[in-house]
């Protein structure tokens, strides 16, 4: 029963700083957006400068539409293969590894010198580099 008592104090202390810290740091965002906006945005676009509730809510509509909500170990998006950059290099990559195995030595080797002719230097013609 003394464990539980102490498990419960400490949550009556801990509870409140957490709410204080995140209200904390959502103001100081809001804070850090607004003197952004303000700082750069009128100068080089000529837009209007804006107040601390207006860049709470750019704030919040970035996080939305960009970030997330930074809880990094959860999330959809997490179970799958990751962003769509990575899953779009990959399927190139199982692309080009696909047809160059259904190619003859011959073909695959103008493949090699058209590419080293179109990007740069690769692999000589000796050396092998996988895919």
């Amino acid at each position: 029963m003394d464990e539980k008592r102490r498990k419960l104090k400490r949550l009556i202390w801990i509870a409140p700083l957490g709410i204080i810290g995140m209200i904390l740091f959502i103001s100081i965002g809001g804070l850090i957006v607004m003197q952004l906006w303000n700082w750069l945005l009128p100068t080089l676009f000529g837009i209007r400068m804006i107040g601390f509730w207006e860049a709470l809510g750019i704030l919040l509509l970035s996080r939305i539409l960009f970030g997330g909500f930074g809880m990094s170990g959860s999330g959809r998006s997490r179970g799958r293969s990751g962003h769509v950059g990575d899953r779009i290099a990959d399927r190139i990559v199982d692309r080009v590894s696909d047809r160059l195995d259904n190619m003859t030595p011959e073909e695959r080797e103008r493949f090699r010198t058209r590419m080293r002719e179109r990007w740069g230097d690769g692999p000589t013609k000796g050396e092998t580099q996988p895919l």
